[in-house]
């Protein structure tokens, strides 16, 4: 039986951290204003990853990690692989050169040892052709539906691809963020759970917004969120069971404060409870949040 969340998450700590000039003109979540020397940045994430890691290794929830490289900023955020539940995985394409090379052979054997290598797509940035993973789509796993806005790191051709491939319908549809361009990555305005999906109609194109309200609205409950809470990376969560078969919420500390009480009410009635941590390091200058740090291991 398919199931919609994992037990076991993925997760690199950071052995370096600092705002990525390769995607900043694509993620306008991380900031341009840096008033903090490199090492104190450092020094900080390294503290936040192992803060989250533990709050939620602390839930009974399981968590595999692997030191990052230096000269791969974003290490953190695992998004150039995906997992399934029948031992297969696949690699992915990114946009930024310094993200290409987080795919390291080692952890990539690491990998191997549990899954079979189905596709490598790495091939695709040569024509420059991206599709960055759980980040670029969203998935129903359960329902086999893909949610997915077009933006320079989710290519509209590779997807339709991939989904055809792959036997997922697609949802597809365009976003326009704060800054007037598309939103980078898909899980920054939305996420699924197995009962719930959390989602920003604003950020979606109006013509684009009653489509995806049918599509999400076919097997779960929805809870909205405004385009201000995803300045605050509310939709950056991700939901996991751990051994007892509990489900929760992941998501940041930024992210839980920013929530109304009736939305967190809602998640109560579905979530043993929704684990969060402070990562304002991450986040500022990163520009990705508690979701982009986790990649589920099925």
């Amino acid at each position: 039986m398919t199931k919609q969340s994992a037990s076991h998450l993925f997760m690199i700590e950071p052995d370096s951290f600092y705002a990525n000039e390769q995607t900043s003109h694509t993620n306008h979540y991380q900031t341009n204003e840096i008033n903090e020397t490199p090492a104190e940045i450092a020094k900080s994430a390294l503290c936040e990853f192992h803060n989250l890691k533990n709050i939620i290794e602390s839930k009974g929830i399981k968590v595999s990690s692997m030191k990052g490289s230096k000269d791969c900023p974003d290490h953190i955020f695992p998004n150039w692989f995906i997992t399934f539940s029948d031992k297969t995985m696949q690699i992915f394409s990114m946009l930024a050169p310094n993200r290409r090379i987080e795919k390291k052979p080692h952890m990539i054997e690491h990998l191997l040892e549990t899954y079979q290598l189905t596709d490598d797509m790495s091939y695709l940035e040569e024509k420059e052709i991206f599709l960055e993973s759980t980040s670029s789509m969203v998935f129903d796993r359960v329902n086999r539906c893909v949610y997915a806005g077009i933006s320079p790191r989710t290519n509209a051709d590779q997807l339709k691809l991939w989904c055809e491939k792959n036997g997922f319908e697609l949802v597809q549809f365009e976003t326009e963020s704060h800054t007037g361009s598309a939103i980078y990555h898909t899980d920054v305005m939305m996420f699924v759970g197995t009962k719930i999906i959390g989602i920003c109609f604003d950020v979606i194109k109006s013509e684009y917004r009653d489509f995806v309200k049918e599509k999400v609205n076919r097997y779960h409950k929805i809870v909205e969120l405004s385009s201000n809470q995803l300045l605050s990376f509310c939709g950056n969560a991700i939901e996991a069971q751990n051994s007892n078969n509990e489900l929760y919420l992941i998501m940041s500390s930024t992210a839980y404060n920013a929530l109304k009480q009736e939305q967190i009410t809602t998640f109560l009635e579905t979530y043993k409870d929704i684990i969060h941590s402070d990562i304002p390091t991450i986040e500022k200058y990163g520009g990705g949040s508690a979701r982009c740090m986790l990649t589920e291991l099925f």
